[in-house]
Protein backbone atom coordinates (compact mmCIF):
# COMPACT_ATOMS: atom_id res chain seq x y z
CA UNK A 1 0.00 0.00 0.00
CA UNK A 2 1.00 3.58 -0.60
CA UNK A 3 2.22 5.54 2.38
CA UNK A 4 1.91 9.29 2.83
CA UNK A 5 3.38 11.63 1.96
CA UNK A 6 3.88 10.72 -1.67
CA UNK A 7 4.05 14.44 -2.51
CA UNK A 8 5.60 16.01 0.60
CA UNK A 9 5.61 19.59 -0.69
CA UNK A 10 1.81 19.36 -1.18
CA UNK A 11 0.94 17.52 2.05
CA UNK A 12 -0.27 20.15 4.55
CA UNK A 13 0.04 18.01 7.73
CA UNK A 14 3.71 17.51 6.89
CA UNK A 15 4.48 21.23 6.64
CA UNK A 16 5.38 23.80 9.26
CA UNK A 17 3.09 26.69 10.18
CA UNK A 18 5.13 29.15 8.13
CA UNK A 19 5.22 26.81 5.13
CA UNK A 20 1.43 26.43 5.24
CA UNK A 21 0.95 30.20 5.33
CA UNK A 22 3.21 30.57 2.30
CA UNK A 23 1.26 27.87 0.45
CA UNK A 24 -2.06 29.57 1.16
CA UNK A 25 -0.75 32.94 -0.06
CA UNK A 26 -0.05 31.66 -3.56
CA UNK A 27 -2.54 32.95 -6.18
CA UNK A 28 -5.22 30.32 -6.69
CA UNK A 29 -4.04 28.21 -3.74
CA UNK A 30 -6.42 25.27 -3.32
CA UNK A 31 -6.73 22.69 -0.56
CA UNK A 32 -8.13 19.23 -1.35
CA UNK A 33 -9.97 17.16 1.27
CA UNK A 34 -10.33 13.45 0.41
CA UNK A 35 -13.46 12.01 2.01
CA UNK A 36 -14.00 8.27 2.41
CA UNK A 37 -15.95 5.92 4.65
CA UNK A 38 -15.64 2.73 6.67
CA UNK A 39 -18.36 0.34 5.50
CA UNK A 40 -18.97 -3.13 4.14
CA UNK A 41 -17.90 -3.79 0.56
CA UNK A 42 -18.95 -7.38 0.10
CA UNK A 43 -17.01 -10.54 0.95
CA UNK A 44 -13.98 -9.79 -1.22
CA UNK A 45 -13.04 -6.24 -0.19
CA UNK A 46 -12.06 -4.56 3.10
CA UNK A 47 -14.34 -2.12 4.90
CA UNK A 48 -11.90 0.74 4.26
CA UNK A 49 -12.36 0.75 0.46
CA UNK A 50 -13.78 4.26 0.19
CA UNK A 51 -11.06 5.81 2.34
CA UNK A 52 -8.28 3.86 0.63
CA UNK A 53 -9.56 4.85 -2.82
CA UNK A 54 -10.17 8.49 -1.88
CA UNK A 55 -6.53 8.84 -0.85
CA UNK A 56 -5.26 6.75 -3.76
CA UNK A 57 -7.10 8.78 -6.38
CA UNK A 58 -6.03 12.13 -4.93
CA UNK A 59 -2.44 10.92 -4.74
CA UNK A 60 -2.57 9.86 -8.41
CA UNK A 61 -4.06 13.21 -9.41
CA UNK A 62 -1.47 15.24 -7.48
CA UNK A 63 1.26 13.38 -9.31
CA UNK A 64 -0.08 14.65 -12.64
CA UNK A 65 -0.27 18.34 -11.75
CA UNK A 66 2.23 20.89 -13.08
CA UNK A 67 4.91 21.60 -10.48
CA UNK A 68 3.81 25.23 -10.12
CA UNK A 69 0.09 24.44 -9.64
CA UNK A 70 -0.69 25.45 -6.01
CA UNK A 71 -2.83 22.49 -4.94
CA UNK A 72 -2.32 21.03 -1.47
CA UNK A 73 -3.59 17.95 0.32
CA UNK A 74 -5.41 18.34 3.62
CA UNK A 75 -5.93 15.54 6.13
CA UNK A 76 -8.48 13.01 4.80
CA UNK A 77 -11.84 12.37 6.46
CA UNK A 78 -12.04 8.59 6.89
CA UNK A 79 -15.27 8.16 8.84
CA UNK A 80 -18.52 9.55 7.43
CA UNK A 81 -22.25 8.86 6.94
CA UNK A 82 -22.76 5.18 6.07
CA UNK A 83 -26.01 4.31 7.84
CA UNK A 84 -27.38 2.59 4.72
CA UNK A 85 -24.82 -0.18 5.34
CA UNK A 86 -25.27 -0.66 9.09
CA UNK A 87 -27.09 -3.99 8.67
CA UNK A 88 -23.74 -5.46 7.60
CA UNK A 89 -20.88 -6.01 10.08
CA UNK A 90 -17.82 -3.78 9.80
CA UNK A 91 -19.62 -0.54 9.02
CA UNK A 92 -18.93 2.58 11.10
CA UNK A 93 -21.18 5.60 10.59
CA UNK A 94 -21.52 9.17 11.79
CA UNK A 95 -24.90 10.84 12.01
CA UNK A 96 -25.53 13.87 9.81
CA UNK A 97 -24.93 16.35 12.66
CA UNK A 98 -21.52 14.90 13.50
CA UNK A 99 -20.51 14.82 9.84
CA UNK A 100 -21.61 18.44 9.50
CA UNK A 101 -19.48 19.44 12.49
CA UNK A 102 -16.48 17.53 11.11
CA UNK A 103 -16.89 19.15 7.69
CA UNK A 104 -17.25 22.61 9.21
CA UNK A 105 -14.19 22.15 11.43
CA UNK A 106 -12.03 21.10 8.49
CA UNK A 107 -13.17 23.93 6.22
CA UNK A 108 -12.99 26.59 8.93
CA UNK A 109 -9.43 25.68 9.85
CA UNK A 110 -8.30 25.69 6.23
CA UNK A 111 -9.82 29.16 5.90
CA UNK A 112 -8.03 30.24 9.07
CA UNK A 113 -4.78 29.13 7.42
CA UNK A 114 -5.63 31.43 4.50
CA UNK A 115 -7.17 29.11 1.89
CA UNK A 116 -10.14 30.51 -0.03
CA UNK A 117 -10.46 27.65 -2.51
CA UNK A 118 -11.30 24.17 -1.18
CA UNK A 119 -12.01 21.04 -3.20
CA UNK A 120 -13.80 17.97 -1.87
CA UNK A 121 -12.97 14.59 -3.36
CA UNK A 122 -15.76 12.44 -1.93
CA UNK A 123 -15.57 8.71 -2.57
CA UNK A 124 -18.71 7.68 -0.68
CA UNK A 125 -22.00 8.35 -2.44
CA UNK A 126 -23.95 8.34 0.82
CA UNK A 127 -22.22 11.60 1.77
CA UNK A 128 -23.08 13.50 -1.40
CA UNK A 129 -26.60 14.84 -0.69
CA UNK A 130 -25.59 15.99 2.78
CA UNK A 131 -22.33 17.59 1.66
CA UNK A 132 -24.11 19.51 -1.10
CA UNK A 133 -26.50 21.03 1.42
CA UNK A 134 -23.53 21.85 3.65
CA UNK A 135 -21.83 23.69 0.79
CA UNK A 136 -24.84 25.94 0.36
CA UNK A 137 -24.94 26.73 4.07
CA UNK A 138 -21.22 27.43 4.14
CA UNK A 139 -21.53 29.71 1.12
CA UNK A 140 -23.93 31.87 3.13
CA UNK A 141 -21.54 31.99 6.11
CA UNK A 142 -18.33 32.56 4.13
CA UNK A 143 -19.09 34.08 0.70
CA UNK A 144 -15.39 34.68 0.02
CA UNK A 145 -14.58 30.95 0.15
CA UNK A 146 -15.29 28.76 -2.88
CA UNK A 147 -15.84 25.04 -2.24
CA UNK A 148 -16.14 22.67 -5.19
CA UNK A 149 -16.49 18.94 -5.79
CA UNK A 150 -13.93 17.02 -7.83
CA UNK A 151 -15.71 13.93 -9.17
CA UNK A 152 -16.04 11.39 -11.97
CA UNK A 153 -19.22 12.93 -13.36
CA UNK A 154 -17.94 13.30 -16.93
CA UNK A 155 -15.62 10.27 -17.01
CA UNK A 156 -16.49 7.40 -19.38
CA UNK A 157 -15.36 3.97 -18.15
CA UNK A 158 -16.35 1.68 -21.01
CA UNK A 159 -18.38 -0.72 -18.86
CA UNK A 160 -21.74 -2.36 -19.58
CA UNK A 161 -24.95 -0.35 -19.32
CA UNK A 162 -26.09 -2.54 -16.41
CA UNK A 163 -22.84 -1.98 -14.54
CA UNK A 164 -22.92 1.73 -15.33
CA UNK A 165 -26.41 2.07 -13.83
CA UNK A 166 -26.30 -0.39 -10.93
CA UNK A 167 -22.65 -1.23 -10.32
CA UNK A 168 -22.22 1.48 -7.72
CA UNK A 169 -20.89 -0.54 -4.80
CA UNK A 170 -18.02 -3.07 -4.71
CA UNK A 171 -18.52 -4.00 -8.35
CA UNK A 172 -16.25 -3.98 -11.40
CA UNK A 173 -14.96 -0.43 -10.98
CA UNK A 174 -14.20 -0.32 -7.25
CA UNK A 175 -12.74 -3.82 -7.25
CA UNK A 176 -10.46 -3.05 -10.21
CA UNK A 177 -9.33 0.19 -8.57
CA UNK A 178 -8.54 -1.69 -5.36
CA UNK A 179 -6.60 -4.31 -7.33
CA UNK A 180 -4.48 -1.42 -8.60
CA UNK A 181 -4.04 0.56 -5.38
CA UNK A 182 -4.04 -2.19 -2.72
CA UNK A 183 -4.15 -5.68 -4.29
CA UNK A 184 -3.03 -7.36 -1.08
CA UNK A 185 -6.37 -6.39 0.50
CA UNK A 186 -8.53 -8.00 -2.21
CA UNK A 187 -9.65 -11.65 -2.21
CA UNK A 188 -10.92 -12.32 -5.72
CA UNK A 189 -11.81 -15.91 -4.79
CA UNK A 190 -14.76 -14.40 -2.89
CA UNK A 191 -15.83 -11.93 -5.60
CA UNK A 192 -19.49 -12.12 -6.61
CA UNK A 193 -21.88 -10.68 -9.17
CA UNK A 194 -25.13 -9.31 -7.75
CA UNK A 195 -27.60 -6.80 -9.12
CA UNK A 196 -31.11 -6.07 -7.79
CA UNK A 197 -33.57 -8.57 -9.30
CA UNK A 198 -35.47 -5.74 -10.98
CA UNK A 199 -32.40 -3.86 -12.27
CA UNK A 200 -32.97 -4.59 -15.97
CA UNK A 201 -36.66 -3.61 -15.98
CA UNK A 202 -37.09 -0.57 -13.72
CA UNK A 203 -36.15 2.70 -15.42
CA UNK A 204 -37.86 5.61 -13.66
CA UNK A 205 -37.51 4.69 -9.97
CA UNK A 206 -33.94 3.72 -9.10
CA UNK A 207 -31.73 3.93 -6.01
CA UNK A 208 -29.32 6.53 -7.45
CA UNK A 209 -28.92 8.92 -10.41
CA UNK A 210 -32.48 8.58 -11.73
CA UNK A 211 -35.52 10.79 -12.42
CA UNK A 212 -36.99 9.41 -9.18
CA UNK A 213 -34.99 7.85 -6.34
CA UNK A 214 -35.86 6.20 -3.05
CA UNK A 215 -34.28 5.85 0.37
CA UNK A 216 -32.56 2.49 0.50
CA UNK A 217 -30.45 0.28 2.70
CA UNK A 218 -27.87 -1.97 1.11
CA UNK A 219 -29.65 -5.15 2.20
CA UNK A 220 -32.72 -3.94 0.28
CA UNK A 221 -30.69 -4.33 -2.90
CA UNK A 222 -28.12 -7.02 -2.18
CA UNK A 223 -27.69 -10.10 0.00
CA UNK A 224 -23.90 -10.04 -0.36
CA UNK A 225 -23.42 -6.27 -0.03
CA UNK A 226 -22.15 -6.11 -3.64
CA UNK A 227 -24.07 -4.07 -6.21
CA UNK A 228 -22.37 -4.86 -9.49
CA UNK A 229 -20.16 -7.52 -11.05
CA UNK A 230 -16.93 -7.81 -9.08
CA UNK A 231 -15.95 -10.95 -11.00
CA UNK A 232 -15.18 -8.84 -14.09
CA UNK A 233 -12.56 -6.79 -12.21
CA UNK A 234 -8.83 -7.07 -12.75
CA UNK A 235 -5.71 -5.06 -11.94
CA UNK A 236 -4.99 -4.04 -15.54
CA UNK A 237 -8.41 -2.44 -15.88
CA UNK A 238 -7.75 -0.62 -12.63
CA UNK A 239 -4.38 0.63 -13.82
CA UNK A 240 -5.73 1.91 -17.14
CA UNK A 241 -8.75 3.57 -15.55
CA UNK A 242 -6.65 5.28 -12.90
CA UNK A 243 -4.11 6.46 -15.46
CA UNK A 244 -6.74 7.93 -17.77
CA UNK A 245 -9.13 9.38 -15.21
CA UNK A 246 -6.46 10.86 -12.94
CA UNK A 247 -5.06 12.84 -15.86
CA UNK A 248 -8.57 14.10 -16.59
CA UNK A 249 -9.15 15.03 -12.94
CA UNK A 250 -5.79 16.82 -12.81
CA UNK A 251 -6.94 18.93 -15.75
CA UNK A 252 -10.12 19.82 -13.87
CA UNK A 253 -8.08 20.87 -10.83
CA UNK A 254 -5.85 23.07 -12.98
CA UNK A 255 -8.97 24.75 -14.36
CA UNK A 256 -10.31 25.31 -10.83
CA UNK A 257 -7.04 27.00 -9.85
CA UNK A 258 -7.24 29.19 -12.95
CA UNK A 259 -10.79 30.24 -12.09
CA UNK A 260 -9.74 31.06 -8.55
CA UNK A 261 -6.86 33.21 -9.78
CA UNK A 262 -9.20 35.12 -12.10
CA UNK A 263 -11.93 35.68 -9.52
Amino acid sequence: MRRYPSHPSRYLPGLSEEEIIQCARQPGATAVIPIGAIEQHGPHLPVGVDSILAEGWVDAVLGRLPADCPVFLSLPIHLSKSNEHLDFPGTLSLDKHTLSALFEANVSQLMAWGFRSIVLFNHHGGNTPHLRSQLLEHRQKAPDCVIRFLDFEDVTWGISALEQQYGFHAGELETSWMLHFAPELVDMSKAVKEFPAWADTLQLLQPEDAPATFAWKSNDLSASGVMGDAILANAEKGRLWVEQASQHLAGKLVEMVKLQRES
